[in-house]
């Protein structure tokens, strides 16, 4: 028999490759029926038929089968750089498969006889190259934004930098450092040169209980050698600022919370000295001995879940005799709200201090009902603890307690964050949320539609407006504004300072505001807004404020395009999901359609706040990017439909439900997840941002965080790859110019460049973080102090009661 006689034997693996691509073009094919058949891409519809036509040819052993997968590699490659240019991100599920079965099937060409083997080596090296190249790219961050300034900070404006412990200006009194809330250090102990030398310097364990509705988003306060911090359960305790050695415990014994409890810090104030009545004998020489510290001249100021105000000495941590309305050592913040069910009403925030008064408003539990605890907005002085004055948007004629028989106006939007004072304007600065319950707005009066979602500027000596600027109009959507003002220096144009305030909302939007009248420093426009909403209630805004002379840190309307997901497989199914679901872009309203929310409800930025640099005029922000999905139901049998959802459910979208009791319908929702249980979305889904506000445009940006620590399907990533994560709590700069950040899903305290937004140093925390650090110099070594609670990820399951405190080794 001659060798033209013998049989062309073919390979088995080139048609058990052939199976593979059958197999992969069906699902493409069905799933691409079913997103042309919705408007959708036919991309998948066709690449679907070219793979199951390429593998049943190899099949048969017919080496057409690897040219025409070929062929689709190219197509392919063409659809995905139209689609999404050279985002990394987003060519990762769209060519990443494609290209690893190119590669076998260029080897299959080779092993099959055919005139085209020749371009099957040079095809199938090209498709290896590119495969690792992206694996090796995805440790490298994608999505940033590059500082092209020139090299070195410009400073714009000078500013003391404290190296003395003993300095009065080396302290950590408020949520955001200050009362102006700017997260500013005037330390340059840490630079980009030496921050690589960070150490845990000590360990506290608070004994906490957390997780569950647990969480510990504390950031502690330091004066003198002291830091003072708060647990989830609210209890007080004191430790040493050097060593982390427990100075004094406080327990006001609340009541269990097991749904919600958090202390995000305690306050702290100095009685003012009075001066001494007992003058120097006549004709002596000797001044009168300087009295002892008198108890509670030095003081933290506490709030609980059980709605109560205290005062304590910073000293030793005893209640302070003659504070508060009971006997008892505390204020009762429950007097005027009338009746209300437990723990609809209670702060979770840091008291803020503003001058000789604390200002309170207070967590209302959201979507619960209509009629829920007022939100009042009250001031207390902090020497004795009695009421100063009242705000009560729904009922100005209130000006402290409501007449006999009444209370504070039910359902309004209330002050749950952080605020801000300027003590030269007297003006106290505060986000507002939106009204109760959060998706329905048929029962509303025009209060609260005039004051939901907007920042409010009350006098500080009788709690009257001095005026509000509205983010949002007609808030359905829980977008409250948490984000704590900051106050700003905003450059005139004639060599001068205009004084401003930024306020970051969870739509997106940075609106910066002059501070002394509420108006825009930079253009607002009203944008026509979507108009769809349920019979019965209320009509939306016809517009929408947008912060178009700020920069926009993220997409403001999501299209099929930028679904994703680790594969083709899952990209598919959320092309499919998104076209499947009502979007009528920004602010669609919920009906009873399962309807897109984007942003989403946390943001956007949350309660974290920012940073602001004052010497470069550069305000740091972090944010998350985390669509929803939510719908109306009627209330008959709408806890029946959330549990159907949550059995059934496939995407680990968390299903909850607002019960909006006095509505017709209840809102359920849950996130925008594939299959896979990863988000929908293209990533990033979090970022550090740099805003130069000198010229309202973005300095750097870099993707803030890893899925190292992040599960799928209950199986941990383990590899750092930095697609930039949501993250909750905010950052703090310094003099050194380093920003420092922990809120990650991954278990890190970070140190950022501020020049170029580049990461310098990271410290490895037991648990994740949800708080925002802090820092001080140490009155006994000097050293700077970097401390943050580590009570565990929002997203994680990994829980903890840590907090530590980093600084350089001692000389």
């Amino acid at each position: 028999m001659s060798q033209a006689d013998v049989p062309n034997r073919v390979p088995v693996w080139p048609r058990v490759l052939g199976v593979v691509l059958a197999l992969v073009g069906l699902a493409l094919l069905i799933g691409g029926i079913q997103l042309v058949t919705l408007g959708g891409s036919w991309y998948y519809l066709i690449a679907g038929v070219a793979s199951v036509v390429s593998g049943v040819l190899l099949v048969r052993g017919k080496p057409l089968g690897a040219l025409l997968y070929l062929v689709v590699v190219i197509a392919t490659a063409i659809w995905a750089l139209a689609e999404v240019g050279t985002a990394f991100w987003g060519l990762v599920p769209r060519l990443a498969p494609v290209l690893v079965l190119g590669l076998f099937a260029a080897l299959a060409l080779r092993s099959l006889r055919s005139p085209a083997q020749a371009i099957a080596l040079p095809a199938a090296a090209v498709q290896a190259v590119v495969v690792l190249a992206g694996a090796a790219s995805i440790f490298t961050p994608h999505n940033t934004v590059e500082n092209t300034a020139k090299k070195g900070v410009d400073i714009v404006k000078q500013v003391a930098v404290v190296s003395d412990a003993a300095s009065p200006d080396n302290r950590w009194t408020h949520y955001g450092r200050d009362d102006h809330s700017n997260r500013f250090a005037p330390f340059d102990q840490l630079t980009a040169d030496n921050v690589k030398g960070l150490e845990v310097a000590w360990t506290y364990r608070t004994g906490a209980k957390t997780g569950g509705g647990n969480e510990d988003q504390n950031t502690p306060i330091q004066v003198g050698d002291s830091v003072y911090l708060c647990t989830p359960q609210n209890k007080v305790i004191a430790l040493n600022a050097e060593t982390g050695e427990e100075k004094w415990v406080f327990d006001p014994k609340t009541r269990e919370n097991k749904w919600w409890s958090r202390c995000r810090g305690v306050a702290y104030y100095e009685v003012p000295a009075v001066a001494s009545a007992a003058p120097a004998a006549q004709g002596s020489d000797s001044a009168p001995a300087a009295p002892a510290p008198a108890k509670c001249s030095a003081r933290i100021i506490t709030t609980d879940k059980d709605a109560r105000l205290w005062a304590l000495d910073a000293k030793t941590g005893e209640v302070c005799d003659g504070f508060g309305d009971t006997g008892k050592g505390y204020t009762d913040l429950s007097v005027g709200m009338g009746q209300y069910q437990d723990f609809y009403y209670m702060p979770t925030s840091q008291p803020l201090v503003a001058g000789d008064r604390v200002v309170i408003g207070g967590w209302v539990w959201d979507g619960k009902k209509t009629e829920q605890p007022s939100g009042v907005v009250r001031a207390y002085s902090l020497k004795d603890g009695a009421l100063e004055w009242a705000w009560d948007l729904g009922n100005p004629a209130i000006t402290k307690l409501p007449p006999e028989g009444q209370t504070y106006t039910k359902g309004t939007p209330n002050f749950w964050s952080h605020g801000a004072y300027d003590a030269k304007l007297g003006l106290i600065y505060l986000p507002l949320g939106n009204a109760t319950p959060d998706f329905w707005g048929a029962h509303r009066t025009p209060e609260m539609n005039q004051y939901s979602t907007s920042v409010v500027a009350l006098k500080a000596d009788t709690g009257r407006e001095a005026w509000h600027f509205q983010a949002l109009h007609m808030d359905t959507w829980d977008y409250d504004n948490g984000t704590p003002p900051t106050l700003v220096d905003v450059p005139d144009g004639k060599g001068g300072n205009t004084p401003g305030l930024v306020l970051a909302t969870k739509t997106h939007q940075l609106f910066l505001l002059d501070r002394t009248n509420g108006k825009p420093l930079a253009d607002v426009e009203e944008k026509p807004a979507p108009q769809g909403v349920m019979e019965g209630d209320a009509a939306p805004s016809p517009t929408q404020p947008w912060s178009v002379g700020m920069p926009q840190l993220a997409k403001n309307t999501l299209t099929e395009k930028d679904m994703w997901g680790a594969t083709m497989f899952d990209q598919l199914y959320c092309r499919i999901k998104f076209k499947q679901l009502k979007y009528d872009g920004p602010y669609t309203k919920l009906t009873d359609q399962m309807t897109l929310i984007y942003p989403g409800y946390y943001g956007g930025f949350n309660w974290g706040g920012h940073a602001y640099d004052p010497r470069t005029n550069m305000l740091i922000v972090n944010d998350m990017v985390m669509p929803q999905i939510g719908f109306l139901h009627p209330q008959e049998g709408a806890q029946e439909k959330l549990e159907s959802l949550k059995k059934n459910d496939i995407t680990n979208a968390s299903w909850a439900t607002h019960v909006q009791e006095g509505t017709p319908f209840q809102s359920i929702r849950g996130a925008f997840n594939s299959f896979l249980g990863l988000p929908c979305h293209q990533p990033s889904w979090g970022n550090l941002t740099a805003i130069d506000l000198n010229t309202k445009s973005i300095a750097w940006q870099v993707p803030l965080g890893t899925v190292e620590d992040s599960k799928l399907q209950g199986v941990r990533f383990g590899l750092p790859v930095p697609v930039g994560m949501p993250s909750l709590s905010g950052p703090f700069a310094t003099a050194g110019g380093l920003t420092f950040y922990a809120g990650t899903q991954d278990y890190y305290l970070r140190a950022f460049d501020n020049q170029s937004g580049k990461e310098v140093w990271k410290g490895r925390l037991p648990v994740g973080a949800q708080a925002t650090p802090m820092t001080y110099l140490s009155p006994e070594s000097g050293r700077q102090f970097v401390v943050v609670s580590a009570g565990g990820a929002r997203m994680t399951t990994d829980k903890g009661d840590y907090v530590i405190a980093y600084a350089l080794p001692k000389k």
